[in-house]
């Protein structure tokens, strides 16, 4: 759906960008950039969703969409991705069908799917091998942050493919910032992911706590949230999970498959993430509640 909140945006010179992805970041990000006046081409695995994306953004500058990712990528200055996992970005970017097959020499691939740092590498280096650029930039802001355009993004790769992005992207995201060399993006991701795992179970604990022993949690959040307390957590999640509701977006098989990719980059860098991997299977646990698309504040429903 388009933005909710429908904002100004840069007066940057259109690009012909390509989007592939439309899932519940991909659909609004891609929106953003037809509204922005870019001239956009998109794919989706299943045709019948970038059919109705170019529906609903007709009005803006004649969006198209493409059958392959080659097609879609063919000609374009910059192609955003939004895919689901390692495997699913390596199907849109390689092969005789894939994205790089099309891309024109020069052009930027800049990649919004959460993955590894991992895949983030070997597709810098394809890339660069047939004469493209790559950014790894995974998103932070949820479903809310894709539709108002206000994403933070986390980037890995070269300074001039990232100043090439930067404008265009600014579109849907209100921060997008290079960390470092390819990779680099999504070792910020499995950061951020980690203070949210230990954030949210915190929060839960402290909210199951708090109804356990008779308080009025809503008036207790308003409370604490004015101290040393207070996160962004707290402050979007903390009453309705005491109202016990959960469906706010970022789904716990999501949080999962995140989770998987720091605990396996844990293991490659020798790091110790005991509080992580204890929160890992927690959601594990609220999956075999049935919670799989429950957003990720259902930690609490252990507990309850």
């Amino acid at each position: 759906m388009p933005s909710t909140n429908p904002r100004n945006y840069d007066a940057t010179p259109s690009r012909k960008v390509a989007f592939l992805g439309l899932g519940v970041m991909g659909y609004p990000m891609a929106g953003h950039l037809a509204l922005a006046g870019h001239e956009v081409t998109v794919y989706n695995r299943t045709a019948t969703k970038s059919i109705a994306w170019c529906a609903e953004y007709a009005s803006s500058t004649a969006p198209q969409h493409a059958p392959t990712p080659r097609e879609a990528a063919a000609g374009a200055d910059i192609v955003f991705c939004c895919v689901g996992n390692d495997d699913d970005l390596r199907s849109v970017t390689l092969g005789a069908d894939g994205a790089f097959a099309g891309m024109k020499p020069g052009a930027v691939f800049v990649d919004h799917t959460t993955a590894s740092a991992e895949v983030a590498r070997e597709l810098y280096a394809a890339a660069k091998a047939q004469g493209l650029q790559f950014v790894d930039a995974p998103v932070s802001g949820g479903q809310a942050g894709a539709q108002n355009g206000q994403l933070t993004v986390m980037c890995g790769g070269d300074a001039d493919a990232f100043n090439t992005a930067q404008p265009v992207a600014a579109a849907f995201a209100r921060a997008f910032t290079l960390l470092g060399d390819s990779g680099a993006g999504q070792l910020a991701k499995m950061v951020n992911q980690i203070c949210i795992a230990g954030l949210v179970q915190g929060l839960s604990e402290a909210v199951a706590f708090g109804q356990n022993a008779g308080l009025d949690m809503k008036q207790v959040l308003d409370v604490i949230g004015k101290g040393a307390a207070q996160s962004w957590q707290m402050d979007n999640r903390g009453k309705t999970m005491v109202d016990d509701k959960f469906d706010f977006g970022f789904a716990v098989d999501w949080m999962r498959k995140d989770l998987g990719l720091v605990l396996d980059e844990a293991k490659r860098n020798g790091s110790r993430v005991p509080v992580t991997a204890l929160v890992d299977q927690f959601y594990a646990d609220v999956q075999k509640m049935g919670g799989n698309r429950w957003d990720t504040s259902s930690l609490v429903k252990r507990l309850k």
